[in-house]
């Protein structure tokens, strides 16, 4: 709900109750005055009556009617209602009885004035605050959305301003200045906040390029020196133990650099281009490439297409997602297993058996949590996928299953239709 029209729904809620509250008191003041003014007329022809030496005649009476019985009555004021002839309809009255001695004689008399004209008295005022509350609330609704429409443009102008803002394409946020202060004051809060934002992301984008770029050259020369040590003849048993432990720590050092780089990458979402990915081709390559490294540990790797998603991604961040997810399933898999990987057009699902773990299994989607304490993997593999789901609004789910030890990990994309 709008915040204006929040607010206007309690400003009404208000004028209601209060409308209502005013019409009652004025209703039960009105006919509590109008009655008493009856009242008092009643009591005056009373008095004037008991003074008189005879009864009247009642047309010499300001009264409407007045009876006379010989039979005793309650006395006092009292409401009542008379039927009238000539509109055949029952007409309420204010009446008071009361004893009269005369010649001896108690007769009753009874005085009553009608009480039709106080009654639409009362039904014109309540007309009227009818009609004034029903012009008020169709006031402020009428306000409510001029309010929306005029007032309020610039707040929607800044809305749409932050939705289509792209800090990758565009420099400081632009927003115009306005007449109210509340807005204005706003929009140049907004615009220096996006200034300082899109300065510090051209710094991090300058610093990250520039530290993939200076870090990869010397790791780079140093495997290539290092391969020429290992493949030296002349190298003593014991330097050549020496260089290959400094080989493997150095490409080590590689992989977890180019992984820091690539989240680092993500998170700044530097991966603008997007075009139609089929999901299936990547996966077939992947698995393809990973056929030696799982052949050496006797794992079988099962792929079954049902289906191809619909899906426009970066190609590196799809051959990215499909590599890691399928690297981890081949590294933590037992020896000798199989892994089942379904690919539908909604989800991809990668299941292996593996070592038993106990507590959240999503926990190894942190950053260099492994299975293995002492496993080569720098443990990043699960977070770039997570990176990479996050980035393109996919669903990312750790399964872990005790019988068999089945850990399976399942992507699920939005449904935006199947490739052709």
């Amino acid at each position: 709900m709008k915040l204006l029209t929040k607010t206007t729904r309690y400003y009404v809620l208000l004028a209601v109750a209060l409308f209502a509250l005013g019409a009652g008191a004025l209703y039960v003041g009105l006919n509590w005055a109008l009655r008493g003014e009856v009242d008092e007329q009643l009591l005056a022809q009373r008095q004037q009556l008991l003074t008189a030496q005879t009864l009247p005649r009642p047309n010499l009476l300001l009264s409407d009617s007045l009876s006379v019985s010989r039979v005793p009555l309650p006395g006092g004021l009292h409401d009542a209602a008379r039927f009238d002839p000539a509109g055949q309809t029952m007409v309420p009255y204010r009446e008071l009885s009361f004893p009269v001695v005369r010649h001896g004689t108690t007769v009753w008399v009874t005085l009553g004035i009608s009480l039709l004209e106080t009654d639409d008295l009362l039904g014109v005022v309540l007309t009227v605050m009818l009609s004034i509350l029903g012009l008020l609330l169709g006031s402020l609704v009428l306000l409510n959305q001029w309010l929306a429409r005029w007032l309020w443009a610039p707040f929607w102008h800044t809305l749409r301003a932050l939705r289509t803002y792209d800090l990758q394409q565009r420099g400081p946020l632009v927003l115009p200045a306005t007449p109210i202060d509340e807005f204005s004051a706003l929009n140049h809060t907004l615009s220096r906040m996006s200034a300082r934002l899109a300065a510090d992301y051209e710094r991090l984008k300058e610093f990250t390029e520039n530290a993939a770029h200076e870090t990869q050259t010397p790791l780079a020369i140093m495997q290539a020196q290092l391969e020429q040590l290992v493949q030296d003849d002349s190298l003593r048993p014991a330097s050549a133990v020496l260089v290959g432990e400094l080989y493997g720590a150095t490409r080590r050092l590689s992989r977890l650099h180019q992984a820091l780089t690539l989240l680092s990458k993500i998170e700044n979402q530097q991966f603008v281009q997007a075009v139609p990915v089929r999901l299936d081709q990547v996966l077939a390559a992947k698995a393809q490439q990973l056929e030696d490294l799982a052949a050496a540990r006797a794992i079988t790797l099962h792929v079954a297409v049902t289906g191809v998603p619909l899906l426009t991604m970066h190609p590196g961040l799809a051959d990215s997602l499909v590599r890691n997810l399928l690297q981890n399933a081949v590294k933590h898999s037992l020896a000798g297993s199989r892994i089942e990987v379904a690919l539908g057009p909604a989800m991809l699902t990668v299941a292996n058996a593996g070592p038993v773990v106990e507590g959240d299994p999503a926990r190894f989607f942190e950053r260099f949590r492994k299975h293995q304490a002492a496993s080569d993997s720098p443990g990043l593999g699960l977070a770039i996928v997570q990176q990479i789901c996050q980035y393109y609004g996919f669903t990312l789910r750790y399964d872990f299953a005790a019988a068999g030890a089945i850990h399976t990990l399942r992507v699920g994309f939005p449904a935006v239709g199947e490739a052709a």
